[in-house]
């Protein structure tokens, strides 16, 4: 009965340094708790304290500091003098279609029509991520004169340089990874740039098609018919969808971009907001993450993202709440096939392999990229899968912290027609006849890599509680962190020796555990551990627990509930 469930993989538990004596004097001012989570997130200094927790009144840095920017305001106002078509080229994620939407919106707000401007999503089964040739070619044949990529082109040189030889001017707009050399474009826009002086370098790909619509009302002030403010919705709602860090800037624009969502006059997201089950006025950044964002995505995944789009900027009721049933059914379906193809996955792969590599013909793509996390997350190690097409095979990796999966591709560029991504989550697509090899040359650079690490996988605590801290004066004093996400996490607590009170297993297949912990007639607080459910015939009297700390709600009564990440039997 004091055995740890062999289903449930152990973890490190990382705590964090306790704050020093003298820094904590230094910042008497902010409740003990705080000051210990605002150390470990490098806030140090009383004036830049302030300033995150106030972050809705930082200033917006100036866009002009982005490399290439007065080059782009200066070609759009070129084609805004002769009257050429433009068209806004995005991804078809929930960050590729808020910078859409986004952009299309401030350029017709420069009183630019409907026939000028035009938002162009590839298909994700036909066409792949990014730019493409074909796609290219036939805008031009359209008559576009200038197209602007939003969230992807930085690794697209021959396809930018493709555009160049058939007449077809190009913006490149991106925050991935650069890779060994610019495409050749009028001008490219990624804060990762060099040669960039702008600050902030972690901006999603719609807080970049942000900056170019704040140059342009800049440079157009009497033109531009939209504030800035009104795209903010916009701006949240891809930033946390895209796991984009909540600090600096990205912080700032997120806090805002709540208020407006909040109260938001789009139609489409009132309707979607309904169709999740939220509340508008009570929407964080939680409910982008796991309502908002996985709805948006399920577009391009199983459809055409184009239904999003719609979606976004309907102002039609009847058709929003169209829209927004549509995105909760594919959303429903992707859960399912999500699942089925995890299991499948699960059954191709080699399990002491560094390097998880699944790929069948019935894999869709649109659904790769989420059972590769779901294998990376269970077996803590980096994971491709792919789906094998008759020419060519797509897929989606997913990596851990020990390794840079973009720089992984970059050794086997010579091999793929084209990829691109971040540290830890990337695309691609290779010819069938490189896959063998190239599923060698991966699998022996990650064991290169990996080898004689400790892989396993570790929780970062943020300090250790007693359980009779905890209350609802605390729970009020981590709010001011909020939003909480990618790099600014909701804050994560230890407590040692805990008291099970009771304990059963949850959910319609008894996958999760639910506990009541403390001493009873002082502390006592009901917890939940999803897919934790298998403790529930090994618990003992007394545990250690790692957990964040919310709210639940039933029947209109609001307690404090602990979120158990992990569990430990008490030495």
């Amino acid at each position: 009965m004091s055995t740890r469930p062999d289903s449930i993989p152990p973890k490190r538990w990382q705590v964090a340094p306790v704050l020093p004596p003298a820094l904590r004097q230094n910042l008497s001012e902010f409740p003990s708790v705080l000051a210990q989570i605002l150390y470990n997130r490098g806030l140090t200094d009383k004036a830049h304290i302030q300033a995150f927790l106030a972050g809705r009144y930082l200033e917006i840095d100036d866009p002009f500091r982005l490399t290439d920017m007065d080059k782009a305001v200066a070609r759009i106002e070129q084609a805004m003098a002769r009257e050429e078509n433009i068209v806004v080229y995005g991804d078809f994620d929930a960050d590729g279609v808020t910078s859409t939407v986004l952009l299309v919106e401030a350029l017709r707000g420069l009183g630019l029509s409907r026939t000028q401007v035009q938002p162009y999503i590839p298909d994700r089964v036909d066409e792949g991520y990014g730019l493409n040739k074909e796609a290219l070619t036939a805008l031009k044949q359209k008559g576009t004169g200038l197209v602007i990529s939003v969230d992807c082109g930085i690794r697209s040189v021959a396809e930018v340089v493709h555009a160049n030889e058939i007449g077809l001017d190009m913006i490149i707009t991106d925050h991935h990874s650069l890779g060994a050399e610019l495409p050749p474009a009028a001008a490219v826009i990624n804060p990762k740039r060099p040669d960039s002086a702008y600050p902030e370098t972690m901006l999603a790909g719609v807080g970049i098609a942000y900056k170019l619509a704040q140059a342009l009302r800049h440079t157009f002030p009497q033109q531009m018919m939209i504030a800035d403010h009104d795209l903010l919705d916009l701006v949240a709602i891809g930033t946390v969808a895209d796991l984009a860090p909540l600090l600096g800037e990205n912080r700032r624009l997120v806090i805002q971009g709540l208020e407006l969502l909040n109260n938001s006059r789009r139609v489409g997201l009132q309707a979607l907001v309904h169709t999740c089950g939220y509340q508008m006025g009570q929407l964080t950044a939680e409910s982008i993450g796991f309502g908002l964002g996985p709805r948006i995505n399920a577009a391009g995944r199983l459809a055409h993202a184009y239904t999003a789009a719609k979606l976004l900027s309907t102002s039609d009721p009847r058709q929003a709440a169209e829209l927004a049933d549509d995105l909760n059914d594919l959303n429903r379906q992707r859960q399912v096939l999500t699942s089925r193809l995890g299991e499948q996955a699960e059954r191709l792969i080699e399990r002491g392999d560094f390097l998880l590599f699944a790929a069948a013909p019935d894999f869709v793509s649109g659904v790769v990229g989420l059972v590769a996390s779901r294998l990376a997350e269970q077996y803590y190690r980096p994971a491709i899968v792919m789906e094998l097409g008759a020419e060519e095979s797509r897929g989606s990796c997913r990596s851990i912290p020990e390794l840079h999966i973009t720089e992984l591709l970059d050794e086997c560029a010579d091999l793929l027609v084209r990829y691109g991504g971040h540290a830890q989550a990337a695309g691609l697509t290779v010819r069938n006849e490189n896959l063998p090899i190239l599923r060698e040359r991966l699998a022996a650079a990650s064991q290169q890599r990996l080898a004689g690490l400790d892989l396993t996988p570790s929780l970062t605590v943020d300090m250790e509680l007693e359980l009779d801290q905890i209350d609802y004066a605390l729970y009020t004093h981590l709010q001011s962190l909020e939003p909480t996400g990618y790099a600014n996490a909701t804050p994560v607590f230890m407590s040692r020796n805990v008291p099970v009170q009771s304990h059963r297993a949850v959910g319609a297949d008894q996958s999760h555990l639910q506990m009541a912990v403390g001493v009873a007639g002082r502390t006592v607080l009901p917890c939940i551990a999803f897919r934790q459910g298998a403790w529930a015939g090994h618990l003992p009297e007394r545990v250690d627990l790692v957990y964040t700390i919310g709210i639940n709600e039933f029947r209109g009564q609001r307690k404090l509930q602990l979120q158990v990440q992990d569990i430990r039997v008490a030495e």
